[in-house]
Parts: C-alpha cells; sequence; structure tokens
C-alpha cells in the first residue's frame, strides 16, 4: 500500500481536486458518491485432511481446520467514486477478507486517477484491476454473478487481482459491435509468506458487446518471482547439471509467465450461458495449465437455478523429470530420492482436478441474494487441486462435497 502513495500520485490527486474545486464554483462538481458490498457464507466440506477455500492466498477453509468455515468467501467492501469534473475522476476500494495471516485487515483493491482525454479514450494511473476474466472488475462483488463464488479452477489460475501501475482504455464500434479496448502496464505484490511478486505485468484485453453476447479476450504476460521451497531447490543444485536443470525448470525466481483468456456470456434475460478457457505457460512449476468452465442457469422470477461443469489441468507430477539414481553411491541416491519425492510435493500444489456444482440464488431483496451451491471436486491423482493446508494423511483423486449458503449485498 506505501508503494502506492507515491508522491506523484499524490500530487496528481491534489491537482484534480484543486480543478474540481475550481470547477464546484461555476456548477456542480465535484460529486462524490459512496457505495458498498459484501458476501456473508458459510461452507461445509466433507473433506478431513485439507481445506477448501476459494483462494490459495488464505489462511483456512473449510475440512480440516473445521468442516464448517466462514472464512472461504466472507468479505466487506467500500467504494468511493470523486468526479472532479468532466476530464478528472478518482476511485477507491477498499476489500476486507481474510489474508494469508487470518487477519480480515483492509486492503485497497483499487486506487486510481482517472483522465478522459476524449468521449472514447480515457487513462488511469494508480491501483487498477487486471483486466483478465470476464468478472474481472466485478470478481470481489458477489452479487454481481449468479454463483457463490466464481469457479475456482478458473479464477485462481492468477493470484494478481490488481496491480500498480497505468492503463488505457478505448471504445469504438465496428457496426453493432460495440468494443473497449485496454492495454497496462503494472507491478503487484501479494504479501503472502514468502511474497509473490509480478514485474514488468503488460496486458492487453478487449471486451466486445452485440446485444446479449459479450465476448473478452485477453494477454497478459509478467516475470514472477516468488521463494517456492528454496532449500529443496538449493540442495538439487548440488547434484551437478541434472539438479540445476530441474532448478532452472521448475523454480519461480523471475520467471516470464504468460497467461491468455478467453470469455463469452450470453445473457438475453430470462436464462444465461457462461464458458471461459484460460491457458498459463511458464517455464517454471506452473508449466502449462489449461482452464475451461461452462455455466449454464434458467431465471423464473426471483429464483435463478444455474449448474456449472469446470476444470482445471496441469501435467502430471510423476511424470516430471527427476534426479537420476543409477550410479550414485547408496547413500547419495538414497538422498536424491528424498529430493525426487519433495519435488513431487511441491508440483502436487500445482491444481489439476474438475468439478461440477449445482445452485439456486434467490435475489429475494432488489440488493441482496441468497444463494445456496453444491460442488462435487475431484483433484486427480497426483494433485492437490485447489486444497490447501492438506495433512501427510490427505489422499490425492479422492472426491470431496461441499456444500455453501451465502448472502450477498449491496449499498
Amino acid at each position: 500500500m506505501a508503494r502506492l502513495c507515491t508522491p506523484a500520485l499524490a500530487f496528481l490527486f491534489a491537482a484534480g481536486a484543486a480543478s474540481g474545486a475550481r470547477a464546484d464554483s461555476q456548477g456542480a462538481w465535484p460529486t462524490v458518491s459512496v457505495s458498498g458490498f459484501g458476501t456473508v457464507d458459510a461452507v461445509h466440506s466433507s473433506e478431513r485432511e485439507a481445506d477448501y477455500t476459494s483462494s490459495v492466498l488464505k489462511r483456512s477453509g473449510a475440512g480440516v481446520t473445521r468442516s464448517w468455515s466462514a472464512d472461504v468467501d466472507t468479505r466487506l467492501g467500500l467504494q468511493l467514486d470523486v468526479a472532479m469534473n468532466k476530464q478528472w475522476s478518482a476511485v477507491l476500494q477498499l476489500v476486507s477478507e481474510q489474508h494469508i495471516d487470518g487477519s480480515y485487515r483492509p486492503k485497497v483493491e483499487w486506487a486510481n486517477l482517472k483522465y478522459q482525454v476524449t468521449p472514447e479514450l480515457s487513462l488511469r494511473l494508480g491501483r487498477i484491476a487486471v483486466p483478465m476474466f470476464l468478472a474481472a472488475e466485478y470478481r470481489k462483488v458477489g452479487y454481481a454473478y449468479p454463483w457463490v463464488r466464481p469457479p475456482v479452477e478458473n479464477y485462481s489460475l492468477n493470484p494478481f487481482t490488481s496491480s500498480d501501475g497505468v492503463d488505457a482504455n478505448y471504445r469504438w464500434s465496428a457496426g453493432p459491435v460495440r468494443n473497449v479496448s485496454q492495454v497496462f502496464y503494472g507491478r503487484s505484490t501479494r504479501a503472502t509468506v514468502p511474497p509473490i511478486v509480478g514485474d514488468d505485468l503488460v496486458g492487453l484485453a478487449n471486451t466486445s458487446d452485440w446485444g446479449a453476447l459479450t465476448v473478452r479476450g485477453s494477454l497478459i504476460t509478467g516475470v514472477a518471482t516468488t521463494s517456492v521451497s528454496p532449500e529443496l531447490f538449493d540442495a538439487l543444485g548440488a547434484f551437478g547439471e541434472s539438479g540445476a536443470a530441474l532448478t532452472r525448470a521448475y523454480g519461480l525466481d523471475h520467471s516470464r509467465v504468460t497467461i491468455t483468456s478467453l470469455g463469452i456470456n450470453y445473457d438475453p434475460g430470462r436464462w444465461f450461458l457462461t464458458s471461459e478457457a484460460s491457458q498459463i505457460r511458464s517455464r517454471s512449476l506452473l508449466a502449462a495449465s489449461r482452464t475451461l468452465y461452462a455455466s449454464a442457469g434458467w431465471r423464473f422470477g426471483a429464483l435463478t437455478p444455474y449448474a456449472t461443469w469446470s476444470r482445471v489441468s496441469s501435467p502430471d507430477p510423476e511424470m516430471a523429470p527427476k534426479l537420476p539414481l543409477a550410479g550414485l553411491p547408496p547413500a547419495y541416491a538414497a538422498y536424491a530420492g528424498q529430493l525426487n519425492w519433495a519435488l513431487r510435493q511441491v508440483l502436487s500444489g500445482v491444481p489439476d482436478q474438475h468439478s461440477a456444482s449445482a445452485g439456486l440464488r434467490w435475489d429475494w431483496h432488489p440488493n441482496s441474494a441468497l444463494k445456496l451451491q453444491y460442488d462435487r471436486i475431484t483433484p486427480h491423482e497426483g494433485s492437490r487441486g485447489t486444497m490447501i493446508n492438506q495433512t501427510p494423511a490427505y489422499q490425492s483423486g479422492r472426491t470431496s462435497h461441499v456444500a455453501s449458503v451465502a448472502i450477498d449485498f449491496v449499498y
């Protein structure tokens, strides 16, 4: 947060406020609006040797920590929008949800200054939503989507929901199709242990609307760094070129990561069909993961039943290269075998699973919705899927059953 409040950005906010103050003497500027959103939920998991959660960046979930958990999706958000004149505006969004340290300390999700250059072109500086996935701008607002949570197989692919930098948005039309094209550059850090840092994040996204159809495509690349099992990779390096090759292949140290995504939503009013596909490429332990989900629902007045199928696939840890044991003295061979096992455990943290979900949304109030959802989740053999906090007794490949009840609201 301290990185965000640079003197340059503070100066721009002050300059914008000053211009708004001058405009206020001539008209109705500035305008200020305050809004908020939140989710309160309870989640139960049948898994007793790991936690089910909506993000690997949380401390706990439902399962081994406790069979019922309110930490999976519960959050509270507050947003301040200030329009200083026709050109200058600013937004600040704070979100409180469980972090990796278990706290609910509010986090600055957005904090940016916007300049409307022309009716079609706008520029922003500050903390901005990373333009990936259909729900990029509202993935924290549960009321905005039909499910209790977006499919975790897809939305956990990118831990960076916002970045500190700049972007440009250009609105244009091609016949009946309205488009918004966006380019951005930034940097993002997640305060995990160890921290996850994304440097030189560069992205391009385009959203097209044609009647009830919305299509969004994005490509984002950056340099990711985090210290995953440094002792393991240091030990591998002692085994000559074969160990160094494994470190280069799986260490996440200044590794180039590229994520592409394509999403389609068709919503004529009575029903909806949504699908997204994503791919991540990296010469690191993230390897070449792919995700796909499809979801459909039908609206009966205030009730919306829906169903979702989702899949994330990654290379099998059992097929990953290992330290060769042949020709090593017995003591070294035993040690190398232990390192191979440890590497497999690290690679098992890369998600590989599928799930099927069914749920019901009830819009019982104009600004609130009650949701019930059942998920049948199966991590594939060798992977823990999107589970966290697994114990030594955890069995990959075992299906778990998750039930959720949530109340989403906006104000």
